[in-house]
């Protein structure tokens, strides 16, 4: 899959928030690197839970990608946004395989301010989600 393909089907993702359109660019094995977490998360089920979080927590209106650097296989994106008045920067650093599924997702933010507000949020959001599936089940 040609690397415009993914990002475009990333971009989808992002602005529509559409976990179906998620689950079909993980990869089974995807790892995810989260900015406030130091061991690496494995498998598409955590690494989905996590990026659905995220965009419900940072996907908000003041969100966008202000730079994008793609190669072969991998693409980093440089994003802005603000919660509770924090200005946030970040970076998704992303790769995937050649069928286009994402193996790879690292997220690194700054400033200091901002990774310990997103710790908070996220985990109240990772735990909001937890309950949310265990409903449905």
């Amino acid at each position: 899959m040609s690397p415009e393909s993914v990002m475009s089907a990333w971009h989808h993702v992002v602005t529509s928030r559409d976990p179906a359109a998620l689950r079909a660019i993980l990869a089974d094995d995807v790892v995810f690197h989260s900015p406030v977490v130091h061991t690496p998360q494995r498998g598409k089920a955590i690494t989905f839970q996590y990026l659905m979080g995220a965009m419900h927590v940072l996907n908000n209106a003041g969100f966008r990608y202000e730079r994008q650097i793609v190669g072969a296989s991998d693409a980093l994106l440089e994003f802005v946004t603000e919660i509770d008045g924090i200005q946030i920067n970040g970076i998704d650093l992303i790769r995937w395989n050649e069928a286009g599924q994402i193996v790879d997702f690292k997220v690194m933010v700054r400033p200091l301010k901002a990774v310990n507000l997103l710790h908070q949020k996220m985990g109240a959001m990772l735990e909001a989600l937890k309950a949310q599936q265990g409903q449905q089940q």
